[in-house]
């Protein structure tokens, strides 16, 4: 069967699902969508694809299926539910999860897909919004160039580069990695401007300087002059994004390694969500160090966190108990949150006080 005539189903047409898609059927494939708000598939439907009311519906008699959705729960639930991916697919159905998720479940959803005479592989992709609508995501593959084969064409309708990284899971692994490397980045950005703005220098020409050389980053890059906008829409949500941190962190912990500035990263995603921020790209993260009123502008509520330390502290041992525990590799069982950041200062304090934040300054 040519390439051209390969059926798609696609699952999952949210930010970066919905351009994916679009570039498929752009490409001349039939494609098949569901999504769980159907109003996200309309602009689709309206250039052509069908659609399904189910995912079960969706994969039926598909050749090929892609899903891209939020958390590694909805994933398993996709595909190892009764009537799930694996169940509904056609037998010899090649199924790619390119969501961010769990290696551990990634190897899971491989070894039943093999067991029921269908291929999956993990294949997340980095890039962003804006890389998913101009097609030039990065596929991260845990397959061999020879797995990927039959696809590969569907791929490049989507992608500048296509890596392929051996096995069930790979994929998700290397992805993680560069999620570590974002996450330092992202705090390097934030802290470089907020340094910057206090030494009263003009930041767009700070970021052009380091911009010419070793300091260089993607999100200075490209994120950087969103945050100095005060554009906070999300090519990439702030929630998603400590989904994909704590993804690494667990995986850091299970191989007993310390991840700090990931770890720091956590921390400060963390209280930007607990703030309001869940929501805004991840970009946002530069409003932990600016005045409360710029905060507040962006819709933030500075007395959720309050509200949050204080039940948090309810056991009265004067430490913060957050979302997901791990060690941080500073010898000390502890939730995210407790440990130090910001330069050494604890965020077990109100905010502005003792913290990297600047705002009530």
């Amino acid at each position: 069967m040519a390439d051209k005539k390969l059926s798609v189903a696609f699952i999952g047409t949210g930010i970066m699902g919905a351009p994916i898609a679009g570039h498929i059927l752009d490409a001349g494939y039939p494609v098949t969508v569901y999504n769980r708000t159907a109003a996200k598939a309309e602009p689709l439907i309206e250039r052509g694809a069908v659609w399904a009311e189910s995912a079960s519906d969706a994969v039926r008699g598909a050749d090929v299926v892609f899903t891209m959705v939020g958390y590694p729960e909805d994933v398993e639930e996709l595909y190892l539910a009764g009537d799930g991916i694996l169940a509904a697919s056609k037998p010899g159905a090649i199924l790619i999860d390119l969501t961010t998720s769990s290696p551990a479940l990634a190897r899971d959803i491989a070894g039943a897909a093999a067991v029921s005479e269908r291929v999956a592989f993990d294949c997340p992709v980095t890039g962003g919004e804006a890389g998913a609508i101009a097609g030039t995501l990065t596929a991260i593959a845990g397959a061999t160039e020879r797995d990927i084969e039959p696809v590969r064409a569907i791929l490049e309708t989507f992608t500048s580069k296509i890596f392929c990284f051996g096995g069930a899971g790979k994929g998700q692994s290397a992805k993680l990695s560069n999620q570590v490397a974002l996450a330092a980045s992202m705090v390097g950005m934030a802290d470089a401007l907020s340094f910057a703005q206090q030494e009263g220098l003009d930041l767009e020409q700070v970021r052009e300087m380091i911009l010419s050389g070793t300091g260089s980053t993607g999100v200075l890059a490209t994120l950087a002059p969103k945050a100095l906008d005060g554009d906070w829409k999300p090519g990439f949500k702030v929630r998603h994004f400590i989904k994909d941190l704590g993804l690494a962190l667990a995986e850091a912990e299970e191989r007993d390694i310390a991840l700090p500035g990931c770890d720091v990263a956590f921390t400060l995603y963390d209280m930007l969500e607990a703030i309001g921020g869940a929501e805004l790209g991840t970009q946002a993260i530069t409003l932990l160090y600016q005045e409360e009123a710029e905060a507040v502008a962006a819709g933030l509520d500075w007395s959720l966190y309050t509200a949050e330390h204080e039940h948090d502290d309810e056991c009265g041992c004067g430490n913060d108990h957050a979302h997901s525990d791990h060690e941080c590799g500073c010898g000390h069982d502890h939730a995210h949150g407790e440990h130090e950041c910001c330069h050494g200062e604890g965020h077990h304090h109100e905010h502005g006080e003792g913290c990297c934040c600047h705002h009530g300054e």
